[in-house]
């Protein structure tokens, strides 16, 4: 097994044998007001369970179930958004990419590069974004092994950059269902990437409503209580203060008034977990 590596995201230290790093936000960007309103509410969180924090949100939901679907706010919109973010609340923030000319005006302004499920073998997708220089956080895509990510993390780390993140979003398992399959995270691990455990995504059941995706987030918290148990570098979790009127992914997220409780119970695991496993690494 590899040497678990560390990347750096702004004042943050990821790894997985590290205190757990939340990455949270709404799954669409909204607009200036909400952003800064979403990212101001989760820092405070953060700050008082001392959870290092990436604001996550997309400017494009390029893979949405049907072609009526609200696709977002545009790139050019959001990069000003998230600057602003950065800039006024000093957090990090992470978006996705869909396409390799995407991958350098949004490394000018965001720390963390997101690579979607489906995307994740696409070489040149990979390639640009690894040459980026930042971090980059691949989705493992539902139809794949987890063995096969290190042929991911390779095609981005052949371009010199060791900052490769892997994350577990679910499997397929039949028609619009997906399993979260735990062995997936120390199989990851042994590429010595960080890996992060996609709490709500694992939940969503895609295509599920007919044109929309469903999901059902009561399952959020076991999931991730039990990744945090098989211990991760990360949790991803998208969340909103009302999200049965978000405009995306609103069945699978956790409602911003519910996350502190959630998290605490996360944070406490985690420090469980991480100084068994630094036992029996000894």
């Amino acid at each position: 097994m590899t040497e678990p590596r560390h990347v750096t995201v702004g004042d943050l230290t990821i790894g997985n044998d590290l205190p757990f790093t939340l990455i949270a936000g709404p799954c669409a960007m909204e607009g200036r007001e909400h952003a800064l309103e979403m990212a101001s509410a989760l820092k405070e969180i953060c700050g008082r369970l001392g959870l290092g924090l990436i604001y996550k949100s997309s400017f494009d939901k390029a893979n949405r179930t049907s072609v009526k679907s609200n696709r977002g706010i545009g790139l050019d919109t959001a990069l000003s958004i998230f600057a602003e973010v950065k800039e006024s609340l000093g957090l990090p923030v992470i978006t996705d990419v869909h396409l390799p000319d995407q991958c350098k005006p949004v490394a000018e302004v965001v720390d963390v590069l997101q690579i979607p499920a489906f995307l994740c073998r696409q070489t040149d997708l990979l390639i640009a974004a690894g040459e980026t220089g930042k971090a980059v956080n691949v989705k493992k895509g539902q139809f794949l092994a987890p063995w096969d990510m290190k042929n991911v993390a390779a095609k981005i780390e052949s371009t010199g950059n060791p900052n490769t993140m892997l994350c577990e979003r679910g499997a397929s398992f039949g028609y619009n269902t997906l399993v979260s399959d735990m062995r997936s995270l120390p199989i990851m691990a042994e590429t010595g990437c960080p890996v992060i455990f996609d709490a709500t995504h694992s939940v969503q059941q895609p295509g599920g409503q007919g044109t929309t995706s469903g999901g059902d987030r009561r399952f959020v918290a076991p999931l991730a209580r039990a990744a945090i148990a098989v211990g991760v570098a990360g949790v991803f979790m998208e969340t909103h203060e009302t999200p049965d009127s978000a405009p995306s992914d609103g069945p699978n997220m956790v409602p911003l008034a519910k996350i502190e409780g959630i998290l605490s119970g996360l944070v406490e695991l985690d420090r469980l977990t991480k100084a068994y496993n630094a036992k029996q690494s000894d």
